[in-house]
């Protein structure tokens, strides 16, 4: 088998009859390339993710003092629920950005609570199209 062979980064890619491209790390191991696969890595910030969790872990006791399951999101909220509380999360960020003060947790607080209402209502819609 005739194999083209480029160095990167320490590791070389090989083309194999197939037109495949794999890779070949030092250690010897192959796997196919990344190359139109997600990069989940790097599409998030750690420091947000942790933020969030901080957030979401907060949340675990509601009003009444009851903890509720960290999933408990899944089960279903209407689309409406999660939009209108979106919204008031927006009004408080872009209060304090524009007068300084105006929210009423903090601009950190509400931003996490975008970050959950935006993941609930995109859920929400994904569900419908699932199979």
């Amino acid at each position: 088998m005739h194999l083209k062979v480029k160095e990167l980064c320490g590791d070389a890619t090989q083309e194999s009859k197939q037109g495949t491209t794999i890779r070949q790390f030092k250690t010897g191991a192959t796997r196919d390339t990344d190359g139109g696969k997600l990069h989940i890595v790097g599409y998030y910030s750690p420091l947000v993710m942790e933020r969030f969790s901080q957030y979401m872990l907060r949340h675990e006791t509601q009003s009444d003092g009851k903890m509720r399951e960290p999933g408990n999101w899944k089960k279903g909220i209407p689309q409406d629920a999660y939009l209108d509380s979106l919204v008031r999360h927006v009004l408080d960020v872009w209060l304090e950005q524009e007068t300084g003060s105006g929210s009423r947790e903090g601009a950190e607080e509400a931003l996490c609570g975008i970050l959950f209402n935006a993941q609930g209502l995109l859920h929400e819609r994904l569900k419908k199209k699932a199979p």
